[in-house]
């Protein structure tokens, strides 16, 4: 596989570049358009809709986002492409849709979201809508049967972990998961510090992103730690 040094070259803008929800909102067009203007990278979520497509979204039920009552996986695409976010004119849009706009301009990693037993075809969905696609991209999940699938059903696609956690049991079972197709992997930032994060840094030279900087402080813990931000709420380059 090509190197993914590129993941480490600019800070990523958590779920787009957008102003904690007040009027650009999370996981839009908007939010990512904002950030490639700026030279962020992005990190987006991707839930499977009824209909088998990826559509952007970060939470299983529609209300915080939307306003609307119900699951994301429950609408097809273009049902959800006509609700609004946050009462703006902001769309919830397909990966595809998110994709175009972006245009290679800065890369994008993409979160997949599972809901065991109805997310099947998730990873192939997101894996042919960057078939085509001209630009720097990664997959990652917390959810393990999804990462089990990224060698199977996006091979090519580096692809991460996201992860967090102190406690040996919860290392142990991110240690489990270097078995299958890993190249890097997403820690939460106040919990860096640990033998997992240091050993596929070390040792394993894999890339490690944190999530989610929204302080100072949090910056100088990750970049004293890990190689890039995923941060939210301030401007890495106004500091």
């Amino acid at each position: 596989m090509a190197s993914i040094d590129w993941l480490k070259n600019v800070p990523i803008a958590h779920r787009g570049l957008h102003d904690l929800n007040r009027e650009r909102w999370e996981n839009t067009l908007s939010a990512f358009d904002a950030a490639a203007s700026a030279s962020f990278a992005i990190e987006c979520d991707v839930h499977l809709s009824a209909d088998g497509k990826a559509v952007v979204f970060h939470d299983g039920t529609l209300d915080r986002v939307t306003g609307q009552q119900g699951n994301i996986d429950e609408l097809t695409a273009k049902q959800a492409a006509a609700l609004r976010v946050g009462g703006t004119q902001d769309h919830v849009p397909t990966l595809a849709e998110s994709l175009r706009l972006i245009d290679g301009r800065v890369p994008i990693v993409i979160e997949l979201k599972g809901i065991p037993g109805r997310d099947d075809g998730l990873v192939k969905a997101v894996a042919n809508d960057l078939a085509t696609y001209d630009g720097h991209a990664a997959i990652m999940s917390f959810d393990h049967h999804l990462i089990r699938l990224f060698g199977k059903d996006a091979p090519g696609v580096p692809a991460g972990l996201t992860a967090e956690g102190l406690r040996d049991e919860e290392l142990e079972a991110h240690f489990s998961m270097l078995a299958y197709k890993i190249d890097f992997v997403s820690y939460n930032v106040h919990h860096l510090e640990n033998r997992f994060v240091e050993f596929v840094r070390a040792k394993l030279g894999m890339p490690v992103i944190s999530w989610t900087v929204r302080s100072l402080a949090d910056k100088a813990v990750s970049d004293a730690l890990v190689d890039q931000i995923t941060f939210e709420g301030f401007d890495p380059h106004n500091v």
